[in-house]
């Protein structure tokens, strides 16, 4: 989300946080958990983790003010439909949250950022659920 100030936007979340180096990090440190956790890890159907990590790469850094590459190699994100194959439960959400907020402690992001990324993930997680456990 851009900063305004009286001039206009100075610079974006993506921007503020240091951009796609800290967008790769987040996802490798996420994707190594995922890696490591077989439950949540039987939601990926690929073999390779690689294209799921890219994709959330990519969307998160469009998401945060980053470039548009996700929108424009994949189209609009529809998060609920392209997740509405796989039953996702609210253990899921959990178990997929305590990776995400791993991944974010391990940025050392300023905290006013930080809670702002925790509460979008935690409020996109939560969205995502479409099955009971």
């Amino acid at each position: 989300m851009p900063v305004w100030h009286d001039g206009g936007v100075t610079e974006t979340f993506y921007e503020r946080v240091g951009g796609q180096e800290t967008f790769r990090r987040l996802v490798a440190r996420f994707y190594a958990g995922v890696a490591e956790d077989p439950p949540l890890r039987a939601l990926y159907p690929e073999e390779d983790l690689e294209p799921a990590a890219e994709r959330l790469r990519l969307f998160l850094e469009q998401y945060w003010g980053g470039p548009h590459t996700y929108s424009e190699t994949r189209g609009h994100p529809r998060l609920r439909i392209r997740h509405a194959p796989y039953a996702v439960t609210p253990a899921q959400r959990d178990r997929w949250l305590v990776h995400m907020n791993a991944a974010l402690d391990s940025l050392g992001l300023p905290a006013p950022e930080l809670a702002e990324f925790r509460e979008y993930v935690t409020r996109a997680a939560g969205f995502l659920v479409n099955a009971p456990d």
